[in-house]
């Protein structure tokens, strides 16, 4: 019996030195805090990975965001306009910039369509996200943490929503890992979050993990606005789309899923850039609002034009109520593989 004691002592000794070896080796994630520029750039030892963005004197940021976001080789995954100009990119849906979590129709307001780009008369119809403070800042060797609160605003400065927010960067060498835990809470009213098709946690990807498109398109927001999405060179565009189901490619929009992966090549390197879905959340498993032009979301609350009006959600938070949104994205290297992504989705949720 003591034999076995001291054996047992001796496995978990080795097995907890293992992980204190395997976490010494991990990068270290580091957060650099610009308060004049009004951003905190994460880092992964001195490679630069992407920039939690709160500034209000860019005319098209009506939001908080994640931007750029970079893989493990440094390549760009999310678009450059309207911040940057990169030769080839699309130049439609001025709104869609980096990663971001907003919603399309709350009590009224449009969270999600708002840029420079709306005229003045519909101002009043939109809504703004502007950041309130950091709470948390927190580095270290294979994560760091960034806690920040944000206030959902009104036209007039009015607070509809108070966001909190916090974002765990994990890195390893073949892979980065953002995990989004968003909190929102309604203040004095009551606050109505309407099905509606256009929400809710995104990234607007780079040109090269589009889908190839064969046709040109023209899309509408909630409103009626048409945009249209012309057909461009396909040369490297390599983008495809695969869900927890076995969808692949375009089918996937409109569709339920526990995670959905978009594989492709970015300047020579594969990588998956996938979304996952936790099992708290509202609407789980969630529709995917995921198109082949770049467009890559998740929309929990919006059922209605999914399911072709068979459901309808409405999801509503009375006065002090919150809600909390969980969601990861992760960014891999090399070839898509689902056994592999369905044991990332267990780590996940397990956590």
């Amino acid at each position: 019996m003591k034999r076995a004691k001291i054996y047992l002592i001796f496995i978990l000794f080795t097995l907890l030195l293992s992980s204190c070896q395997q976490k010494a080796q991990d990068p270290y994630v580091r957060l650099v805090h610009d308060e004049a520029g009004q951003r905190v750039d994460v880092f992964v030892d001195d490679q630069y990975f992407t920039s939690y963005l709160y500034t209000d004197t860019i005319p098209n940021l009506k939001k908080t965001i994640l931007y750029p976001v970079r893989t493990m080789q440094g390549n760009n995954l999310t678009r450059g306009f309207p911040l940057d100009a990169i030769p080839g990119e699309r130049v439609d849906h001025p709104h869609h910039i980096g990663h971001w979590l907003n919603y399309g129709d709350v009590n009224g307001l449009d969270f999600w369509n708002n840029s420079a780009a709306i005229p003045a008369e519909r101002v009043d119809q939109m809504g703004v996200i502007r950041h309130r403070e950091i709470t948390k800042s927190q580095e270290g060797q294979g994560s760091a943490t960034l806690g920040v609160i944000a206030d959902w605003l009104k036209s007039d400065g009015t607070v509809v929503i108070e966001e909190n927010t916090q974002f765990i960067f994990r890195a390893m060498a073949d892979m980065r890992v953002i995990d989004r835990v968003t909190t929102l809470t309604a203040l004095e009213d009551t606050v109505i979050f309407k099905d509606n098709k256009e929400g809710m946690i995104a990234i607007r990807v780079t040109r090269a993990l589009e889908h190839p498109a064969q046709k040109a398109i023209i899309l509408s927001d909630a409103h009626g606005n048409a945009t249209e999405v012309p057909v461009l060179d396909n040369e490297g565009i390599t983008g495809k789309y695969v869900s927890s189901r076995g969808i692949q490619g375009m089918e996937v929009w409109g569709k339920r899923a526990e995670w959905v992966a978009l594989t492709g090549t970015v300047k020579g390197e594969k990588i998956i850039l996938a979304i996952l879905d936790h099992p708290h959340n509202v609407g789980y498993p969630t529709y995917w609002h995921a198109r082949g032009y770049g467009l890559f979301a998740a929309n929990p609350l919006g059922q209605k034009i999914f399911s072709e009006g068979k459901e309808e959600l409405n999801f509503t938070l009375q006065p002090s109520e919150s809600v909390t949104f969980k969601y990861r994205i992760l960014i891999l290297s090399g070839e898509m593989d689902m056994m592999k992504m369905k044991k990332q989705y267990e780590q996940f949720i397990a956590q």
